[in-house]
């Protein structure tokens, strides 16, 4: 007879959360009710909603049936240029793009990245080891994403966790600007695959390096490209593959670009 015996695995939670500014819902996004406020301000400047968190004046999360409302305050010029660029949409879990309503936004302008920011080598892994080591409930649930910044000398300085990547991301930057930590100062690490959206949304935190463990599409590599910034993925330990601007990796094989031999995702 097969083992029938029902689990007692706690399971990743979601739940729908919107992210409002003044008064106006922007975006609602299934995503773990943990750190929402975080995860607000992460939205608003990965987005371009605001490009500081000083333009965000108050910041609330109201506990909603069934789910949170994130309730930021900004500035009338701001909320003008977002109502000009209306996103109302329900988002499902890895959706990173949902609501963009043209082909225009949706590959939207960015800065050239002009940064001598440079990474170890052998930080790569590290950073990628020390991720894992910091993903409580991933440990816990087996289907959490993780985000973190790591920081030369320092070694990972902030990590955050959603059961969507784009939260995930989100969640980070948002932790860094309300503690003054610039992204900029270190690289991004995250467990996921790298799609476009997340490309842009590591530019308009100001980083200059992003960690992979998984496969980058090909329109993520060449937004990389064009913008300049340093995409390092498919992190096996020592192992791993740089896509773009390898000049700001240092201390191994020089223009070495180390392959896995394994593209496995994580969705």
């Amino acid at each position: 007879m097969p083992n029938r015996s029902q689990t007692r695995k706690r399971l990743p939670e979601e739940s729908p959360v919107a992210l409002s500014f003044n008064g106006a819902t922007e975006a609602v996004m299934m995503a773990t009710p943990s750190d929402l406020a975080d995860f607000g301000v992460g939205f608003a400047l990965s987005e371009g909603i605001v490009t500081r968190p000083g333009e965000i004046a108050a910041i609330e999360v109201v506990k909603r049936d069934g789910g949170h409302d994130v309730q930021m305050t900004i500035p009338a010029e701001r909320q003008a240029a977002l109502a000009a660029r209306r996103r109302k949409a329900m988002g499902p879990v890895g959706c990173g793009l949902c609501g963009i309503e043209s082909i225009e936004a949706a590959l939207r302008d960015l800065p050239e990245i002009d940064s001598a920011v440079t990474i170890d080598a052998a930080d790569i892994p590290r950073a990628v080891e020390a991720l894992g080591r910091n993903q409580p409930l991933r440990d816990e649930t087996g289907a959490m994403h993780g985000a973190g910044l790591w920081v030369p000398g320092r070694g990972l300085v902030h990590t955050r966790e959603d059961v969507g990547r784009h939260n995930a991301l989100d969640k980070l930057i948002g932790a860094c600007a309300r503690n003054g930590i610039k992204p900029a100062d270190g690289a991004l690490v995250i467990s996921s695959r790298v799609s476009v959206d997340l490309i842009q949304k590591s530019v308009a935190s100001g980083a200059t390096v992003l960690i992979a463990v998984s496969t980058p599409t090909e329109l993520a590599v060449e937004t990389a490209e064009q913008v300049g910034l340093t995409l390092v993925a498919l992190v096996r330990g020592s192992n791993y593959e740089i896509f773009s601007r390898a000049d700001r990796i240092v201390g191994g094989p020089e223009n070495d670009e180390k392959t896995t031999g394994e593209n496995a995702d994580v969705a």
